[in-house]
């Protein structure tokens, strides 16, 4: 096992602590301690978070393996628009592949504040089954049926910041914490300069941990599982 593996492993158990009360299982993701008030006014029209910008046309593409498959990612930014509390949020797709076939298509709604913090508002989600119907589990849209918008990434990250990214009772509960801020990675795309990496964990699979890098001026650059089965993905091209 990698030196950085154990280390990301070892803030996963230091944060068990953290994780098991805000989302242990008898805590509840939409609780009254979490319910952040979001003005509309306070949101900017282009979302350009060095960590998690999104200009619209551009497309990133992803290789990895997930549930024991070859998979490939493709996530676009969309010039769509959706409005939700109030807030007009950007659309992004992303489509998930394997040897051709639909696995997985999503609509994801992010949108920025005047402050650079990027808000997740929601998403579509549909899971293509082998029988041939569709599971649509890991929808939310923050505002609707106690879902809370969630933040995906900050305005300045710094270690140890944590943060809920999705807050939808029993079906999007994700939170993250800031494990370093340097640091260089390569992946499919190239050698990435300056990262910043976090550990994510969710309530809905308790002890299971995810590290995700992210590059300035692209977003997700790779992701991996670090507990359970080898999941990852690597950023393998980035196009306007």
């Amino acid at each position: 096992m990698s030196r950085k593996l154990l280390t990301l492993l070892a803030a996963a158990a230091a944060m068990g602590a953290v994780v098991s009360g805000a989302w242990g299982p008898d805590a509840e993701a939409s609780s009254s301690d979490y319910e952040p008030v979001l003005d509309p006014a306070n949101f900017v029209a282009v979302i350009d978070n060095p960590y998690f910008p999104l200009p619209v046309g551009r497309t990133l593409v992803y290789t990895g393996i997930k549930d024991g498959q070859t998979q490939i990612d493709t996530v676009t930014v969309t010039d769509q628009k959706k409005v939700i509390l109030g807030i007009t949020a950007t659309v992004v797709s992303d489509v998930a592949t394997h040897d051709g076939n639909m696995l997985e298509k999503t609509f994801d709604f992010y949108a920025q504040d005047d402050q650079g913090n990027v808000w997740y508002l929601g998403e579509d989600t549909t899971h293509f089954l082998p029988n041939g119907k569709a599971d649509t589990s890991g929808s939310f849209l923050a505002g609707v049926n106690g879902a809370q918008p969630g933040i995906i990434m900050e305005a300045n990250p710094q270690i140890p910041d944590a943060y809920r990214q999705e807050c939808a009772a029993g079906q999007a509960e994700d939170t993250a914490w800031v494990v370093g801020t340097t640091g260089t990675v390569t992946v499919p795309y190239g050698r990435v300069r300056n990262v910043l990496t976090t550990l994510e964990a969710t309530r809905i699979e308790p002890g299971a941990y995810d590290e995700k890098v992210y590059g300035p001026g692209i977003g997700i650059v790779r992701e991996q599982a670090l507990t359970g089965t080898s999941e990852f993905a690597e950023l393998v091209s980035v196009t306007e």
